[in-house]
């Protein structure tokens, strides 16, 4: 048996600290879905809890997928996906919090260029993770 590589081993590292954030927010949504509807673009069909539920429900697979070793590329991509299918949300929130108080808003900002380093932190996990 081999010892594992620095890499995989930064890539289990990288899976778990996604796999946390992933599963503790896919939590949020069902535990104080409120905040997470409010940010829903309402040019969406259908009820804004819906969307909430639904990302709530892929947050939390993908979470389970990145902390399982033989899941864990599958996870990977999944999270890109998801971290790229939420932006919109993110931009919507930036939009309808525009009117209140400075601080806020930079927060909501804030958010956005955060996309980037969650996306090139599950691409590294992908590219580094062994396939089973």
């Amino acid at each position: 048996m081999t010892a594992p590589s620095p890499q995989s081993i930064s890539a289990a590292r990288g899976a778990h600290r996604l796999a946390a954030l992933l599963l503790g927010m896919g939590t949020l949504h069902f535990v104080a879905p409120k905040p997470f509807d409010t940010v829903i673009p309402t040019e969406l069909p259908g009820s804004p809890r819906f969307y909430t539920y639904a990302s709530g429900v892929g947050e939390l697979a993908t979470g389970a997928l990145l902390a399982a070793p033989r899941t864990r590329r599958l996870g990977a991509l999944a999270a890109v996906v998801l971290f790229i299918a939420v932006f919109p949300a993110n931009v919507n929130m930036v939009r309808l919090w525009w009117s209140r108080p400075w601080p806020v808003r930079i927060g909501a900002i804030a958010r956005l260029p955060l996309q980037i380093p969650m996306i090139t932190a599950a691409l590294k996990v992908y590219r580094n993770s062994q396939s089973v």
